[in-house]
């Protein structure tokens, strides 16, 4: 595990070979997911350059992030591929009147394949996608648990260059006891439109963790931008607002994603 950084960036080495391909579909921007998979023999990265939310609540702040947060893509069939990710350095900082409490360190290793088993080229896509999450974050960044789920990014072209897309998603997590799992249950949906190389999007999101101490319900409404160079590389960014006491106030984060 603790060669991923440097198989990822040998992976960002390999010539392109993208050029006979549609434009990149990476997993940003937005909390959901993209409704496709890579070509086989193709590698993709991308590219979490900065990210942090903000939240203050009756005296205290919490600032949570990550930098380096990567996520590699290997093509394995014309309908498959698989992804491993993890952010190189995560941080919190936790401010009250009793103080200031800072930690930081590397994220927990997710693995996931994305398998589509729609064989048509209509305006429909699905993804099956079952995820894995390797506890490598210390403590509190991480809660040092295995645990999984499974997502399925799905997605309507309108046309006229615009589409909708959906991404509910099942979770088993480590009950807060310590004992036990529990269900999370979180979907995305959203609105795009491509205007050329610019896409933009809008997004609301909902997380319901329903652990036994009781339940925590999220919501945010988000916004996301990206700009496409060549075929093969985008740039992005976005903002995430909070809904609710129990969601971050603010979110943002930028991130790059190249093909090969």
């Amino acid at each position: 595990m603790k060669h991923l950084p440097a198989a990822l960036f040998v992976l960002a080495a390999l010539p392109a070979q993208a050029q006979d391909l549609g434009p990149i579909c990476p997993d940003r921007p937005g909390k959901g997911t993209n409704a496709c998979t890579l070509a086989a023999g193709h590698a993709q990265v991308e590219l979490g350059l900065f990210d942090e939310s903000f939240q203050r609540r009756s005296g205290v702040t919490i600032d949570t992030g990550n930098a380096g947060a990567l996520l590699g893509k290997l093509g394995v069939s014309d309908r498959m591929d698989v992804e491993a990710g993890m952010a190189l350095h995560q941080f919190q900082r936790v401010h009250d009147l009793a103080g200031r409490i800072n930690a930081s360190g590397v994220g927990d290793l997710f693995l996931r394949a994305k398998y589509n088993p729609i064989s048509s080229d209509g305006p429909f896509a699905l993804i099956l996608a079952p995820t894995l999450k390797l506890p490598i974050a210390p403590s509190p960044l991480g809660n040092g648990a295995v645990e999984g789920g499974l997502v399925l990014p799905m997605s309507y072209d309108l046309g006229n260059n615009w589409s909708l897309a959906m991404t509910p998603e099942a979770d088993a997590l480590l009950n807060a006891s310590g004992t036990g799992h529990h269900a999370n249950l979180v979907d995305v949906a959203g609105i795009g439109r491509n205007f050329g190389k610019l896409s933009l999007g809008a997004e609301v999101w909902t997380a319901q963790n329903l652990d036994p101490a009781g339940t925590v319900s999220q919501y945010s409404a988000d916004v996301d931008a990206a700009w496409l160079i060549g075929n093969d590389t985008q740039i992005d960014g976005g903002a995430n607002i909070g809904l609710n006491r129990a969601t971050p106030d603010l979110e943002l984060y930028l991130g790059v994603s190249e093909r090969f």
